[in-house]
């Protein structure tokens, strides 16, 4: 069988391409290495963000800004299709400031921001008297904090089966344990040899992560993206205390709080490392006292995928047309952006602006 597209990983960035290419009446295949995968989706902290994001990439601050806007949409047309919900919750944000001079840094942030995007970027300062009855339950080292209405948080692993099943259900398919061996052209497409078969396609994209780097130059394109660890530590299940995350500290909907935004370079170690654990575990007690009487029940590491500059890369290949290459850590803020804009220029054949700021140019460019 011949497929319109070829989705090579069945991540976030993958599975929301291949929905994206699904809805658009598509025949799609996903190509998922299985769980021997250092899978960013499972590890995701589930934020839906954007005031702090693109300081330096205007074009990327726009960009997360589209994504949470088509987020609603997104998560109710996957809830229509397969019965699934994503958990989200479009409730605001905060970023905690835990010093006055984090409270600096932070207003200096907010206020750069403004300049660049004008108004309607919408983050704001608030000082502690109003934060306290936003969020019940900060901690007196806590001055204040950024607000955005444009933030949010999702369950990265609901939003992942959703995508899933949407895909089979707008009559593509999913080959797990398929990591890609070979890519080659193949008439006016291209065939991918895997451990699970032989599959032909007229257009590919490659969204499999950190396995990008050794896939791209299959296809002429270099993908210099390298692992990044973070670390969750996650609580017993307790009352609904906000529903509104923190940059750092959210509940779930089953009542559970995730603890993380640690940052590692520690190459492909998956391993959780006490001395982190006890950093995340003191900031967010310092955050909310009340965290101290919780139990920890779980904890994990997953690797970001991070380009050199920390923005996404979206490529088309000069050499191989057709083939795509879409990278990034923010799989889950991106999901509806990915679906409803990216999809849709790979569906025509295609990259169109404002993606040509996220090509590979800019690193050649920054490195003069």
């Amino acid at each position: 069988m011949n497929y319109d597209t070829i989705v090579v990983g069945g991540g976030l960035v993958g599975a929301a391409l291949a929905h994206g290419l699904g809805r658009l009446g598509e025949k799609v295949l996903v190509l998922d290495e299985g769980d021997v995968a250092f899978r960013a989706s499972r590890g995701n902290f589930g934020l839906v963000w954007v005031q702090s994001k693109g300081e330096a990439m205007p074009e990327y601050a726009r960009w997360s800004r589209h994504s949470a806007d088509v987020w609603p949409d997104f998560s109710q047309e996957l809830q229509e299709l397969t019965g699934i919900d994503t958990a989200y919750h479009k409730a605001g944000g905060v970023h905690l400031c835990l010093s006055e001079e984090a409270w600096v840094r932070q207003s200096a942030l907010i206020k750069r921001m403004h300049n660049v995007h004008g108004s309607d970027y919408g983050a704001i300062m608030i000082e502690r008297d109003e934060l306290e009855k936003m969020m019940p339950g900060i901690g007196p080292e806590v001055v204040g904090a950024s607000w955005s209405p444009h933030d949010g948080h999702a369950s990265p692993l609901y939003l992942l089966r959703a995508l899933h099943e949407s895909i089979v259900r707008s009559g593509g398919a999913y080959r797990n344990e398929a990591r890609v061996e070979t890519l080659a052209k193949d008439g006016d497409g291209y065939r991918l040899t895997t451990g699970a078969g032989v599959f032909t396609g007229t257009k590919v994209v490659l969204a499999a992560g950190l396995g990008n780097r050794t896939l791209g130059p299959l296809a002429g394109l270099n993908v210099p993206v390298f692992p990044q660890k973070g670390q969750i530590l996650v609580t017993e299940r307790t009352e609904m205390k906000f529903s509104m995350p923190t940059v750092f500290i959210r509940q779930t909907d089953e009542g559970s709080f995730l603890l993380g935004d640690s940052h590692e370079d520690a190459g492909f170690d998956l391993t959780s490392r006490p001395g982190i654990m006890a950093d995340i575990a003191t900031r967010a007690i310092r955050s909310f006292p009340f965290l101290k009487d919780l139990r920890l029940v779980r904890s994990w590491a997953a690797l970001r995928v991070m380009s050199p500059d920390g923005f996404p890369i979206y490529q088309q290949s000069e050499s191989h047309p057709g083939v795509f290459s879409v990278n990034c850590h923010s799989g889950v803020t991106l999901a509806g952006a990915h679906a409803r804009t990216l999809a849709p220029m790979i569906a025509r054949g295609r990259l169109e602006d404002p993606m040509s700021a996220f090509s590979t140019e800019r690193l050649h460019v920054q490195a003069q």
